[in-house]
């Protein structure tokens, strides 16, 4: 039984908050996308390249987030990382062009990089064992919540005072979080910073281990299938649908409502079956091959109907992404320990946000010259099983690392 006092149930809610306001502000682009394209005359192609602009400096910049969050207080660092990249979506109001937008969505990248690596470094400091599967679900549920009510907001928002507002309106409430923030984790969870070299597990030592590999490959391929669906989705939507952009809020809110229902419940229904005595091993890796499989049959399905009923399909596709988010969150928070848990995290993060780089950009290309999202869908829905290799087969069992003998090995 772990001696954790756990997690405060005001840090979960705003840390939920913090995942979903991030979500909410990255994928703000995305909602707003044919407006944009139209007014800025962008093709395809050029879209798919201002899509994966944020994902450029997001990627490696994990790295230093994740060294970051171990060296100063982690309360703090996030807190400054919300404050820079609210400013930056205000700013994206203000835009008057392609390049503008891409400076911006660079500076918004850079705010959120530290988000990931202190949210996962402060569960593993913080929450027991027993939690861990319903704490990391109510914190990843934020990943669909925060994109379900930007997208109605942010489509009503387009709507009635154009896309420009849209952005203004969501910096401005990012940067109201900070508050909350303050008053719900000051002096209520561990934070310090570890500034004895014998406490920290360097960059190379993870490098080291098989279970960072497995777990780098699943959240890559998962990543490249999410971002795949969440981030042309609106465009699909409307252009292959037909449906209108308020039809087209309603319809993508929705789907990131299923997801973040399927989110909020997988960890306590782990959480059960753990606490009845099955291994988290296989209830994991279980919950992980169950996933891979949907996504497998909902996503590249969608090659092969129309349109208005691949929309059916997506919406089932959020059900096993679901599945697999708090999967991702709760074995990142668990094989590093609180020892490696924000270096670790950040490392794994520049592995999986490749997939942002590389999955709007091919995308893109393989609509202009196919003239179609059916190779698109059958490469996002291959992903998947690609990802529960990682997941399955190269991590071996889902339980805390011993670091002792890898930083001996690294300070020689």
């Amino acid at each position: 039984m772990s001696t954790k006092v756990g997690m405060p149930r005001g840090v979960v809610l705003m840390l939920g908050l913090v995942i979903a306001l991030n979500y909410v502000d990255r994928s703000s682009l995305a909602t707003a996308a044919p407006m944009i394209q139209k007014e800025f005359g962008l093709t395809s192609a050029e879209l798919g390249l201002l899509l994966s602009a944020f994902f450029w400096v997001y990627t490696p910049a994990q790295l230093l987030g994740g060294w970051l969050v171990h060296r100063f207080d982690v309360r703090l660092v996030l807190a400054a990382g919300v404050l820079i990249w609210g400013a930056a979506t205000a700013a994206m109001g203000l835009a008057s062009g392609f390049v503008s937008m891409f400076v911006l969505r660079l500076t918004l990248a850079l705010g959120e990089c530290v988000t990931f690596p202190g949210v996962q470094l402060i569960v593993s400091r913080n929450a027991r064992t027993e939690e861990r599967g319903r704490v990391s679900s109510l914190i990843s549920a934020g990943q669909g919540v925060g994109p379900m009510i930007g997208t109605l907001l942010g489509g009503w928002a387009m709507a009635v005072f154009g896309w420009r507002a849209m952005f203004v309106g969501l910096g401005a409430i990012t940067v109201l979080w900070l508050w909350p923030w303050n008053v719900a984790s000051r002096g209520r969870m561990q934070v310090e910073a570890e500034h004895e070299d014998g406490l920290q597990v360097p960059y190379l030592a993870i490098l080291r281990r098989r279970e960072f590999w497995g777990m780098a490959l699943g959240m890559f391929a998962l990543n490249y299938s999410f971002y795949f669906v969440f981030i042309w989705l609106p465009s699909y939507v409307v252009k292959a649908g037909g449906y209108s952009l308020s039809d087209m809020a309603g319809i993508v809110a929705a789907i990131y409502g299923v997801y973040a229902v399927m989110t909020a419940s997988t960890g306590r229904l782990a959480d059960r079956q753990i606490a009845r005595g099955r291994s988290a091993t296989r209830v994991w890796k279980g919950i992980v091959a169950v996933s891979a499989t949907g996504q497998l049959l909902s996503v590249a399905g969608c090659a092969f109907v129309e349109p208005r009923f691949a929309v059916w399909l997506l919406g089932m596709a959020g059900i096993f992404f679901g599945m697999a988010t708090p999967a991702l969150y709760t074995m990142t928070a668990t094989l590093p320990g609180p020892r490696a848990g924000g270096r670790w995290a950040g490392a794994q993060a520049v592995a999986g946000q490749l997939a942002g780089i590389i999955s709007p950009i091919v995308t893109g290309v393989l609509i202009d010259r196919t003239g179609s999202y059916n190779w698109a869908f059958l490469v996002a829905g291959t992903a998947g099983m690609i990802g529960a290799l990682g997941w399955c087969v190269v991590v071996r069992n889902v339980e805390v690392l011993e670091w002792d003998g890898d930083i001996a090995i690294t300070a020689l």
